[in-house]
């Protein structure tokens, strides 16, 4: 590998190659480690690479980047398989909330776009396998639910050139921000420059490209308001459940408890 390829290669993982050393010592002598003994070992070590606010848990095979941007809160649990990468705006991620297997979190900005990074709230589940793009800015509040596969793109490619490969045409990064309660399908794509407003519900497998307002339903591709269900309640067609005590807000004696609306099939989070 040429100099100038393994520096190219060396910013890409960490600041410097001294934060480089560091991280990926850090990393071969923990992240392997199985079961609740690694969990622990972990928790413990990793502050030292990353920004923690309380004990967390990370699973063995769980690949980091740029360490030093990383923050995560008390209770964060990142599952087996998850990929963090943090440079430059950092990813950002609040108590309680669970990253699930093969999520991957990733703000590589190697165009300099000045709003990059990801921001998540608290007590949010971000399913297997989804993916959330993070160049333009992504923010995600409080209870967030986030199925399986879903995948938020803050980031697209400009093109309309005649003979210019489109990768050589520039991007475009607005930016997304997904409010409070709102709750992503199985397989959903949210496009950049989107809003989806508190306690919105977005069905399996729908393309988002425009704002998702608060408390609608939006299905299909692209995805269409079918219901306004703050002005026509659902009623007799919701059911409420109990989520477990881990997500309960630390500073409140009670569970949380929300509703799950029966007539968006497939949407949810099992």
């Amino acid at each position: 590998m040429k100099s100038n390829q393994l520096a190219f290669y060396i910013q890409g993982q960490a600041e410097n190659w001294r934060t480089y050393v560091v991280q990926e010592a850090f990393l071969a002598a923990f992240g392997w480690i199985p079961s609740v003994v690694g969990i622990a070992a972990r928790s413990l070590a990793y502050r030292a690479i990353l920004r923690t606010s309380g004990t967390v848990a990370i699973e063995h095979g769980v690949r980091l980047r740029h360490t030093r941007n990383i923050t995560l809160g008390s209770g964060v649990y990142l599952d087996h398989g998850t990929y963090l990468h943090a440079t430059p705006g950092g990813i950002r991620i609040g108590d309680g909330t669970f990253v699930m297997h093969g999520a991957v979190l990733h703000v590589y900005n190697f165009r300099d776009l000045p709003q990059a990074g990801i921001d998540v709230g608290k007590n949010c589940i971000i399913g297997e396998g989804s993916i959330i793009r993070g160049q333009g800015g992504v923010t995600i509040g409080d209870h967030v639910l986030i199925a399986p596969s879903v995948q938020i793109l803050a980031v697209e490619h400009t093109f309309g050139i005649p003979g210019v490969p489109v990768m050589h045409q520039g991007l475009r990064a607005r930016g997304i921000a997904i409010r409070d309660g709102a709750w992503l399908g199985a397989g959903c794509i949210v496009l950049d420059g989107v809003t989806i407003g508190e306690g919105a519900v977005v069905g399996a497998g729908a393309v988002v490209t425009k704002d998702v307002p608060a408390h609608t339903v939006a299905l299909g591709v692209p995805a269409r308001i079918v219901r306004d269900y703050a002005a026509a309640p659902l009623g007799d067609r919701s059911i409420e459940i109990e989520l477990p005590r881990v997500f309960a807000l630390s500073n409140s004696g009670r569970r949380d408890r929300g509703t799950v609306a029966t007539s968006v099939q497939g949407g949810g989070h099992s």
